[in-house]
């Protein structure tokens, strides 16, 4: 008896002496890392910046889904399309999975499953070659759960061949020297660790 009272006590004690210890500390919120501020204009900057090798427009006008994801070149490819995301209206796993057997029944029976272990979420991909030989990515995707990923349901038609000589495209005009610090000398740690 004298153990369980014990142990009660110390179940109890224990959590309100932390909750107690950690009411005082004051946590620090990072905002700042690289020279850059969260929330600050980029116009207090003077670094040079280039645009980047893929754009993006958003479109919201589309029936059947709830808004889409269009990726264009500018550089090797400039203007041409080369991936489409597109997030259908119906979210639910119902659908997805009606999707899932549809898509099947249109590209192949055995796509790859590239989501996670735990379920989360799910991507089915096929790759094709298309009538110009480049590859063609496509990928149905369900997630109601990892916030790091789109939520509901998606479709990802893309070229990556091509995306990636549009980051090729792009890293030739940028040079890729400058300003960079030489390393090996004394490094400034307030530049490196979030503040």
């Amino acid at each position: 008896m004298r153990y369980l009272l014990t142990m009660l006590l110390i179940g109890f004690i224990l959590p309100v002496s932390l909750a107690i210890s950690t009411v005082g500390a004051q946590q620090t919120v990072p905002s700042a890392i690289g020279g850059f501020t969260l929330n600050s204009p980029i116009s207090d900057y003077g670094q040079k910046h280039y645009q980047n090798y893929l754009n993006e427009v958003i479109v919201t006008d589309l029936e059947g889904f709830r808004k889409g994801f269009i990726t264009y070149g500018t550089c090797e490819n400039p203007g041409r399309i080369l991936r489409i995301k597109l997030k259908y209206h119906d979210a639910s796993a119902e659908f997805f999975e009606e999707l899932l057997e549809r898509y099947k029944q249109a590209f192949g029976s055995k796509p790859k499953f590239s989501g996670d272990r735990f379920g989360n979420v799910k991507i089915w991909k096929w790759t094709f070659i298309d009538s110009e030989g480049h590859k063609v990515s496509l990928a149905l995707q369900h997630n109601l759960k990892d916030l790091d990923e789109s939520i509901g349901n998606m479709v990802k038609l893309s070229l990556p061949e091509l995306m990636d000589a549009e980051r090729i495209c792009f890293n030739k005009t940028v040079p890729d020297d400058d300003g960079k610090q030489e390393q090996g000398g004394d490094l400034d740690w307030t530049l490196l660790v979030p503040r």
